[in-house]
């Protein structure tokens, strides 16, 4: 901010979001400290570049006065984003009650004697704001436990739990998801064959139990081996499940 005698301005820097073939604008405030009538005028060193309105006027005791300075679209960016243009806004004080059709050249001439205050201006280029990133598939929040899943495609049952339900309350994500469908078939199938297994060995148990009672204990040592063997298959199971 400015803080002449006359006039406070804000800001020192006309701050333009630039965009190619974009017509831009940004805005200028006067405050008027005085008791008395201050009448301004805006001059800048590219007047076809830019539009000022008002680019003269007259600010009231202890006022303020809004200024629009609008940057014509550009067909191509300057070197390295910078603006070497300028803005002169100078200030006088002027009769009371005085209105903008009195404003004259003559006013801001220091050489007749009048006491102008000046302030100068610079035009800074910034870049546009962006627009908020989509979030990305696969992000924290959607993607699937991939750590749960071991180098040759098995589950343990804690997790094989935690990765069926997840998919069933992401029906999107089961959808888009081959690779998750083909483990859950696998496990499925896996599961589904050690049953079968386990329901035969059971059957063959109680015919040998039957047929060692009639031996008297003859094969005792293969009853044993199919306990310990299906004691195995059960710890598999309990495993999966």
């Amino acid at each position: 901010m400015s803080t002449g005698e006359l006039l406070s301005v804000e800001p020192l820097e006309l701050k333009f979001p630039f965009e190619l073939k974009k017509q831009i604008s940004c805005s200028l405030q006067l405050l008027n400290k005085t008791d008395s009538y201050v009448a301004f005028k805006v001059k800048t060193t590219n007047p076809k570049k830019y539009c000022v309105r008002p680019n003269t006027g007259i600010v009231m005791p202890r006022s303020t006065c809004d200024i629009m300075v609008t940057m014509q679209a550009q067909k191509e960016a300057p070197p390295d984003m910078q603006c070497k243009d300028k803005f002169l806004l100078q200030s006088v004080k002027t009769n009371d009650a005085a209105s903008p059709k009195d404003i004259s050249a003559d006013m801001f001439n220091k050489e007749a004697g009048h006491v102008v205050e000046d302030c100068k201006l610079r035009v800074v280029y910034v870049s546009p704001p962006q627009p908020p990133s989509p979030v990305a598939e696969g992000s924290e929040e959607g993607s699937s436990p991939r750590g749960s899943v071991s180098e040759n495609g098995t589950v343990n049952g804690s997790d094989f739990t935690q990765v069926a339900k997840g998919f069933i309350g992401r029906p999107e994500a089961l959808e888009k998801s081959a690779e998750a469908r083909a483990l859950l078939s696998r496990l499925t199938e896996e599961k589904n064959n050690a049953i079968q297994q386990n329901s035969k060995l059971r059957q063959e148990l109680e015919l040998l139990k039957r047929e060692g009672n009639k031996n008297d204990g003859g094969v005792s040592l293969v009853i044993v081996i199919l306990i310990g063997l299906l004691g195995i298959i059960m710890g598999y199971l309990m495993k999966k499940t």
